[in-house]
C-alpha cells in the first residue's frame, strides 16, 4: 500500500487507463494546461497531448454532448465538470441521451462516458458553488452513481468506471482532495455496486457516503466511550443502492440513522429510509432517523455556513436520542 492524496489517486487512475487504451480521453474546463482545478489531471496534458486532454470552453452542455456522442462511437471519455453546481447545464445530454440510449436502442448502442464532478460545502464558496446534487443524479434510470469516501475508492472507482459500458457519474467532495489514504501498489478496481462496513457495531447503524462517512466514524469513536457500538456503513454506490447491504446491517442492529451533508427533502436519506421500512420494518426497535443540512441555500459567512452543515457531534446527539438517552 502507498500513502496518497485523493487527487493523486485520481490522477494515477487516469494515467494508467490512458496509457492502456488510446480511446480513453478527458475533457473539461482547465483539465489540460492547468492540470485541473483540483489537480486530478495534473501532468496528463504533457504526456498525452491536446487531442486526448482537451480544454473546453465554459459550455457544459456542449462538451457533455460531444463526449456522449463520442462514447457511442467507441471513445471512452472522462468528463470533468469543474463544480457540480454547473452540471445543471449538462443534464439534458447526460439524462436524456447518455443514460437512455442503451435501453432505447435495445442494447445496440452503449455509452461508456464517465462524468466526474466535485460538490459539497468547501469553506465559504457560497450558495452557487456549494451544491449537494447527488440526490438528483441517483434518481435517473440508466445512470450509475458512485461517491468515493477515500483515496483507495477514488482510484479504484475511476478505473472501474472507465471500463464500464454504462454511463457513470462520480460524485466527489471538494473538501476531500487533500485527504491522505492508502492505495494499493498494484492495479485495483473498486465495485460500482454495493456498500462497505467501515466499522462493525451492534447497537445502531450509521449510514454515510463520501464526507459523511468520516462524521459517522468520528461519532462512532465518541459513542464507544459511552459503551455504544455503532456500525458505520459506507454507501459508496447511490444508484443502484445496496438494498441487501442496508437490510443486513439494520437486521443486526435494529436501529438506523442516515447522515448526509445535503438537505433532507427528497434526498439519499429519504430513499434509504424507504428501503429500511420496506425491508426491515418488523425488525426495527426505533424509527429510522436522519442527520442532514438545514434546508436553506448555503450561506457565504463562515459562522452561518457552519450552522447549516451537520457535524459528528450532531450524529452523536441523534444516536443518543434514538437510543432514548438524549
Amino acid at each position: 500500500m502507498a500513502q496518497m492524496q485523493f487527487w493523486d489517486a485520481l490522477r494515477r487512475a487516469y494515467d494508467e487507463e490512458m496509457a492502456r487504451d488510446p480511446m480513453v480521453i478527458t475533457m473539461g474546463e482547465d483539465v489540460g494546461v492547468a492540470g485541473g482545478t483540483y489537480k486530478a489531471t495534473f501532468g496528463l496534458y504533457d504526456t498525452y497531448g491536446e487531442e486526448r486532454v482537451i480544454d473546453t470552453p465554459i459550455s457544459e452542455g456542449s462538451f457533455m454532448g460531444i463526449a456522449t456522442g463520442a462514447s457511442m462511437l467507441g471513445v471512452r471519455p472522462v468528463v470533468e465538470i469543474m463544480s457540480v453546481n454547473f452540471a445543471w447545464l449538462a443534464m439534458d445530454q447526460l439524462f436524456n441521451s447518455a443514460a437512455k440510449i442503451r435501453y432505447m436502442s435495445g442494447g445496440q448502442l452503449k455509452c461508456p462516458v464517465v462524468v466526474r464532478s466535485p460538490g459539497g460545502t468547501a469553506h465559504q464558496l457560497a450558495a452557487q458553488h456549494s451544491a449537494r446534487m447527488e440526490k438528483v443524479f441517483m434518481g435517473i434510470a440508466g445512470l450509475r452513481v458512485v461517491t468515493p469516501s477515500n483515496p483507495k475508492q477514488a482510484y479504484g472507482m475511476l478505473k472501474a468506471a472507465i471500463r464500464c459500458d454504462d454511463p457513470v457519474f462520480i460524485n466527489e467532495h471538494e473538501a476531500m482532495y487533500a485527504m491522505q489514504g492508502e492505495v494499493p501498489d498494484g492495479e485495483y478496481f473498486h465495485p460500482l455496486e454495493g456498500s462497505e462496513v467501515a466499522r462493525p457495531g451492534r447497537d445502531i447503524t450509521l449510514f454515510g457516503y463520501n464526507i459523511s462517512v468520516h462524521w459517522c466514524l468520528a461519532a462512532a469513536e465518541e459513542l464507544s466511550k459511552q459503551g455504544i457500538e455503532a456500525e458505520v456503513v459506507d454507501l459508496f454506490a447511490l444508484n443502484p443502492l445496496d438494498r441487501a447491504g442496508i437490510k443486513a446491517s439494520v437486521s443486526k442492529t435494529h436501529r438506523a440513522i442516515i447522515v448526509e451533508e445535503a438537505e433532507a427533502p427528497v434526498g439519499v436519506g429519504s430513499e434509504v429510509m424507504a428501503i429500511i421500512n420496506e425491508e426491515c420494518f418488523w425488525q426495527l426497535d426505533a424509527p429510522p432517523a436522519r442527520v442532514s443540512a438545514v434546508n436553506t441555500p448555503i450561506p457565504y459567512a463562515a459562522n452561518l455556513e457552519k450552522m447549516v452543515i451537520p457535524t459528528s457531534a450532531d450524529v452523536v446527539s441523534k444516536v443518543l436520542e434514538v437510543l432514548g438517552r438524549g
